[in-house]
């Protein structure tokens, strides 16, 4: 059983290191169930997993393509059309495509099960929080989730084809041929994807940052310019060395810090209302 507080913060029965451990193991195996369980699905969901999204930004006719062609013929840019991919994955061990099928269908069962794994970290981590601290955090897996699927939808639709599509369409001399491997493919678009997934944590990190005071809005606001040198340097190491893609991807990360910096804000007024009202009230009982 977890360890449960009550409302003066102290607990109500002291949990042995072993009895921990017996409730952090039940939340693992719950947790791994639950990635096990995912995991199937798309193993068993091969067609769909790989044709259609695994594979899909290797083809001309996936959505991100088909949305740039129609903006390009909207404001008169038709070279933001993509109609040619200029590679062919292939696999290159005997026992390559099984091996592939496996570990594809478990990174998938992660990434589905991700709210749900953080859901019992939380459940674990939740009862040795006092109840001000539990108040303060409510709503956490919600907006963890979220942001987790949001960046991530945005590394697989939009990071990732641009990337892929550049690292195709690049060549040293027109006569080298683009044959890529499929473990290469598959690392780019997963690593794409995650790092956008992980990277849209920002305002998450930055309101826990705000609620342990050990990060401001001022603070924020002054090492804007650093931050953004930074972001940039994140959008590079992430993306192919291509402008496009690069300013595509900082876009949203910028926006993200400056929302990070709302959040801040608030959580700063929220706690100097709170000690207004406290004081407030002492002063009105020492009266």
């Amino acid at each position: 059983m977890d360890q449960q507080y009550i409302q003066s913060g102290q607990p109500e029965q002291e949990m042995s290191f072993i009895d921990h451990l017996e409730a952090l193991r039940w939340h693992i195996i719950r947790a791994a169930i639950a990635v096990v369980v995912f995991s199937m699905g798309a193993f068993f969901s091969k067609e769909f997993l790989f044709h259609d999204l695994i594979l899909g930004p290797s083809r001309p006719d996936f959505w991100t393509y088909r949305m740039f062609c129609k903006l390009g013929q909207s404001i008169g840019a038709p070279d933001l059309c993509i109609d040619k991919i200029g590679f062919v994955i292939q696999n290159r061990e005997m026992s390559g495509q099984l091996t592939m099928h496996i570990s594809t269908s478990f990174i998938v069962g992660l990434v589905l099960g991700f709210p749900y794994l953080f859901w019992e970290l939380w459940r674990f981590v939740k009862p040795g929080l006092y109840p001000q601290e539990q108040e303060n955090s409510r709503g956490a897996v919600f907006f963890v989730s979220i942001l987790f699927l949001t960046g991530l939808l945005f590394g697989y639709y939009i990071a990732a084809p641009l990337s892929i599509n550049f690292l195709a369409a690049y060549n040293v001399d027109p006569t080298i041929e683009n044959q890529i491997d499929l473990q290469s493919y598959l690392s780019t678009l997963t690593t794409m994807s995650l790092s956008c997934a992980l990277v849209f944590e920002l305002p998450m990190i930055v309101f826990f940052l705000a609620k342990a005071g050990l990060i401001t809005s001022e603070i924020m606001t002054v090492y804007r310019k650093h931050a953004i040198v930074i972001i940039l340097i994140v959008a590079a190491i992430i993306t192919p060395p291509e402008i496009t893609s690069q300013i595509i991807v900082t876009i949203p990360i910028v926006l993200l810090y400056e929302l990070s910096i709302h959040i801040a804000r608030r959580v700063r007024r929220d706690a100097t209302k709170k000690l207004n009202a406290e004081l407030a009230a002492n002063q009105g009982v020492s009266e």
